[in-house]
């Protein structure tokens, strides 16, 4: 039987080693931490590359049904990751390799049966849409179960602090890719460009079944949602409030303003891809290395959660404040037409980016504490915000208003996640006693 925590577990920590080998797990942690940051460069690179290849491509408005599409994907992914792929890291970080097999095979197949539901509803929503969009969201259904086994590959792969084999199959699907483009620009539509971005993620999700030699077992994934419930529906709204939000706010932004307007909220955050791509996929790394500093040295993980927050919202200040000094020129060989739309954007655009990776830090030490309700709460919170501020600002002053709405909800939100983890830390040191359930 698999040890389980109920929410709120704090696990029994050993006392923090001394010398030579806090050393080694310093070492260790280190080297997990700059595989997921290769990881996460190699991720950046391929949908810094998707979009600005489209963007140059297709122009401002066939650009905004592509965001459209991607926002959509967005939701979809955080779906599976809140039932498959966030249980996963939470529990069976750093577990011995049979119990990890086991859970990474039943994770697997549940995100693929996600893959495969959502994606049959983007099909038939699609083909039922017709015009300019339905094409786009008819091929991101059929693409949708490759995709999100890819990325379930990735979370079994960190899980396990094997973050190397992540950052190859994202090298795979990089290589994939760059054909596909090719082939993809020659037909010229939205639906050829999302097609040759899904397959070349499903060739990578191919490649990773072979890394693991772990098949995805569709039928389990009752089973593992039964198992996980405690944990895995609170992440469902969690993560579904977050990309919902997104989604939301570039429906309304397109309504309100138009969809040139999606476009150039899309062109802006393209230029702060490297950043935006790793606070979306910030949980491969950071959730099971807090979870290791919880079980080691509890008392670290304050710390080790603001040093997180921290450089990230220090490295997106300065890559925004590069940004603001970048000549017209260059940026418009980056992103075409696109770029004068966007590049009145970068400070609210960084503002927000910075303001979520602080925030992320908070967030990780809510889910390695197992606190599904405080970051429900927060996430709610902060959802709630960024749709207000992002349609109010939207209403009132246009794109630039929606983007100030945005930062503004976006730091609001930051704060709310800092405040539930000092109080979740408090409660865990007034009770350091675990509660444990088997199942």
């Amino acid at each position: 039987m698999t040890p389980m925590t109920t929410e709120g577990e704090k696990a029994t920590a050993s006392a923090a080693p001394a010398g030579p080998a806090r050393q080694t797990a310093k070492r260790a942690m280190v080297g997990r931490l700059s595989w997921g940051l290769a990881d996460q460069a190699a991720s950046s690179v391929s949908n810094f590359a998707v979009g600005i290849y489209v963007a140059r491509s297709l122009g401002v408005t066939a650009f905004g049904v592509f965001s459209l599409a991607w926002v959509t994907y967005g939701v979809v992914l955080n779906v599976s990751r809140g039932l498959a792929t966030d249980p996963l890291v939470v529990r069976f970080s750093g577990v011995p390799g049979a119990s990890w097999r086991g859970a990474v095979g039943r994770s697997t197949g549940t995100a693929l049966v996600v893959g495969t539901a959502l994606g049959a509803v983007c099909l038939m929503a699609g083909l039922g849409l017709g015009g300019r969009v339905g094409p786009a969201f008819a091929a991101l259904g059929v693409m949708m179960p490759g995709l999100l086994l890819q990325d379930a590959w990735r979370f079994s792969f960190f899980a396990a602090g094997t973050g190397r084999k992540a950052f190859v199959n994202d090298v795979v699907w990089g290589a994939a890719l760059v054909p596909a483009m090719v082939v993809a620009a020659r037909v010229g539509s939205v639906a050829a460009f999302v097609l040759a971005w899904g397959a070349s993620a499903t060739v990578a999700a191919g490649y990773g079944y072979i890394q693991s030699g772990i098949r995805p077992l569709m039928t389990e994934a009752r089973g593992w949602l039964r198992e996980q419930r405690d944990l895995g529906y609170r992440y469902l709204v969690e993560n579904v409030s977050l990309s919902g939000a997104s989604q939301l706010r570039a429906y309304g932004l397109g309504a309100i303003v138009g969809v040139s307007a999606v476009g150039a909220v899309r062109g802006a955050e393209l230029l702060m891809g490297p950043f935006l791509s790793v606070l979306m996929g910030l949980s491969l790394v950071t959730v099971p290395e807090a979870a290791r500093v919880l079980r080691q040295a509890p008392h670290q993980l304050g710390r080790f959660c603001l040093l997180l927050g921290g450089g990230q919202a220090a490295g997106a200040l300065l890559w925004g404040s590069a940004l603001l000094l970048m000549p017209g020129p260059l940026g418009e060989m980056v992103l075409g037409g696109v770029w004068h739309s966007s590049s009145q954007l970068i400070v609210q655009i960084t503002l927000s980016v910075a303001g979520a990776g602080l925030g992320t830090g908070a967030a990780a030490g809510l889910r390695a504490l197992g606190a599904a309700r405080r970051s429900l709460r927060c996430q709610l919170f902060a959802s709630a915000c960024y749709v207000g501020g992002g349609l109010g600002g939207a209403a009132a002053a246009g794109t630039a208003g929606s983007a100030w709405g945005v930062a503004a909800a976006t730091i609001s939100g930051s704060a709310v996640w800092w405040l539930q983890l000092r109080s979740a830390l408090r409660e865990r040191h007034r009770n350091p006693l675990p509660e444990v359930r088997t199942a």
